[in-house]
């Protein structure tokens, strides 16, 4: 039976007028499931408040819009207490508890792609939050929560009654939030728009990639992570992660088209993505995007926190280590072809500008 690679947008689960929480549903994107993966997007609209919670799965959140403060607490360690804007790239391990604000008028955006194979739910999250209408105080009897925080029973039905708030609060604007310090983004946050570029390629793209030398929790999250940027018209080469990992990319800005060849040379996806598209690369298919002339960015995961490609087309191609007797067998052509088949793309790698 064929897996629907079809990208998708995420569709909401919940809000309220402090923003929403949306995801991607495996039923509608099955290799999610397929490949343990989960997507959701938090959007805070202006003192938004997203409540302290935990997951079931290990994140990478990227922040696709605005700015804003994040506070986070590894196991066993004081909150930290970020101050996060547009391009910033999160870890977050398993057991890790975090709140989201957003104090200005520009609505803030999270990402967020995981690992769920130890999830709950195959291909969702599933967030244990410790407050609100659904918090962890509603669940427990009012004899425990009052033993367990030392509390008179009265001031426990008080403080219970008061958590009407589902997942994301709007907080009166002078109400005041912790002061974010920028001392606490180091070790926690990588800008992906301002960090040393992997690959940067005149008119073709540009690449960050997050890794354990560079944002050393994505170790402990087990996952790998890069942003693309793809100049107007350009195409990035075709390549495949040659350790068998999977790849999972939001589309963050522009449109262009992509195409993915699978077992036994089948073009298995043919399609044109636009920002909010997600949709995911089976292990070893081979992808190439090919951008609309106003460029397009995007964010993946990969599902090692070191991941290595193999691209097929440009400098560094599989091809252009190959002997030439063997590209002459192979593909069955004369040795014209075959140097005129390696004479090209002899200074390009990974990106290739628009044709003159």
């Amino acid at each position: 039976m064929e897996i629907d690679l079809t990208p998708k947008s995420a569709k909401q689960v919940y809000g309220s007028p402090g923003g929403s929480y949306s995801a991607w549903s495996p039923s509608e994107l099955p290799m999610l499931g397929k490949g343990n993966i989960g997507a959701a997007k938090l959007s805070l609209h202006q003192h938004g408040f997203a409540l302290p919670r935990y997951s079931d799965s290990s994140k990478v959140a990227y922040v696709l819009q605005g700015s804003g403060v994040a506070g986070i607490v590894l196991p066993e360690s004081e909150e930290k207490v970020i101050p996060i804007k547009k391009g910033d790239a999160l870890a977050l391990p398993f057991g890790v508890v975090t709140w989201w604000y957003n104090k200005e008028d520009t609505e803030l955006e999270v990402l967020f792609l995981g690992d769920t194979s130890k999830a709950h739910k195959v291909g969702e999250f599933t967030d244990f939050f410790l407050t609100g209408s659904n918090g962890i105080f509603t669940g427990f009897s009012t004899e425990f929560v009052s033993r367990a925080w030392d509390l008179e029973e009265d001031v426990v039905k008080s403080l219970v009654g008061k958590q009407s708030g589902k997942g994301i609060v709007k907080l009166e604007g002078s109400f005041e939030m912790p002061e974010p310090k920028k001392e606490h983004r180091d070790g926690l946050v990588l800008n992906c728009l301002e960090a040393p570029l992997d690959v940067d390629i005149e008119n073709g793209g540009r690449v960050v990639v997050l890794n354990t030398q560079n944002l050393p929790l994505v170790g402990e999250v087990g996952l790998g992570a890069d942003l693309v940027r793809l100049d107007g018209s350009a195409m990035c080469s075709p390549g495949f992660s040659c350790d068998s990992a999977l790849q999972v990319t939001y589309i963050v800005r522009g449109s262009g088209r992509v195409q993915v060849v699978g077992v036994d040379g089948r073009r298995v996806l043919e399609t044109t993505v636009k920002a909010g598209s997600l949709f995911i690369v089976p292990r070893f298919f081979v992808v190439s995007k090919i951008c609309d002339p106003e460029g397009m960015d995007w964010f993946s995961i990969i599902s090692t926190p070191n991941p290595i490609f193999t691209h097929l087309a440009g400098r560094t191609s599989a091809w252009k280590a190959l002997s030439p007797q063997v590209l002459e067998a192979s593909f069955s052509v004369d040795s014209e072809m075959e140097k005129l088949f390696r004479s090209k793309r002899t200074a390009d790698a990974i990106f290739f500008p628009p044709p003159n």
